[in-house]
């Protein structure tokens, strides 16, 4: 009788079912993306089966099994929650960044043409030359750069400065006998906000072995906020960005320019 329904219901299929039927298939996979590389994808593999299961327990009208499952599947919605708090988090920051990215585009487009509205490129200098500098020494650094997200928690973390941008400042900052090297500088309103700051530490399963604490924090900070990160490893010097949980590398000045002015401004 299940199955009999189930053929009948798609033979009289509708246009909204059919949009209904997109639209969660591109939910799902966005859910993918989201979860994938972190531990949380193994978990939604396993609810996702024990839901199956639950269904097809319920249409054998198996009412024992069913009336168990059924009470697991109830306490499962807040479990779930308190398990994927993380990503649910990030699901609705990336919502909410890309909205009010898209209107401040539109506000700045009424008012200003493009050849009026240009991004901060003395900054954006000044960090690139930085960061090619700090790398032929093998320097590490780790820079946040904030976005919409005031990031006032991981400020309050580190040591406050409050001061204009400069090459030789951040050099310092980030020079391996200075007090303040240990951590990250984060840069807010196109100044040094504070440096020493604490970064949550990414748990994905995908980023490569031979990255260390530091690349692992900027992942982490990146997919938890909408903030920029470059990163200097002290190991290879190599210079990185991370991005929405991405984790890019940066081979030129241009390279560094370019990622601040796509992204910051």
């Amino acid at each position: 009788m299940y199955i009999c329904n189930m053929l009948q219901a798609f033979i009289t299929l509708q246009f909204f079912d059919i949009v209904d039927i997109l639209i969660t298939a591109f939910l799902l996979y966005q859910l993918y993306l989201l979860l994938k590389g972190t531990i949380a994808i193994n978990i939604l593999i396993g609810v996702t089966t024990i839901y199956f299961f639950y269904v097809l327990v319920n249409a054998l009208n198996m009412k024992l099994l069913s009336s168990i499952i059924g009470q697991f599947m109830g306490v499962g919605v807040i479990a779930m929650i308190v398990v994927f708090q993380q990503e649910i988090r990030r699901f609705f920051l990336l919502i909410g960044s890309r909205y009010l990215k898209s209107s401040t585009k539109f506000k700045l487009n009424k008012y200003f043409s493009s050849s009026e509205f240009k991004p901060n490129l003395q900054i954006a200098n000044i960090l690139g030359e930085t960061l090619i500098s700090m790398s032929k020494n093998k320097t590490g650094a780790l820079i946040v750069i904030t976005k919409h997200s005031a990031l006032e928690h991981i400020i309050n973390s580190g040591v406050r400065i409050d001061s204009e941008i400069s090459k030789s400042l951040i050099k310092s900052i980030f020079f391996k006998n200075s007090p303040l090297h240990d951590g990250a500088m984060v840069i807010s309103k196109n100044r040094i906000a504070a440096a020493k700051c604490m970064l949550p530490v990414s748990q994905r399963t995908d980023v490569p072995a031979q990255y260390g604490l530091r690349h692992r924090s900027a992942v982490g900070i990146s997919e938890n906020t909408d903030a920029l990160v470059l990163i200097v490893s002290e190991e290879t010097g190599r210079i990185s960005y991370s991005l929405e949980g991405k984790l890019i590398k940066l081979f030129s000045i241009d390279e560094i320019i370019d990622i601040y002015t796509q992204n910051v401004n």
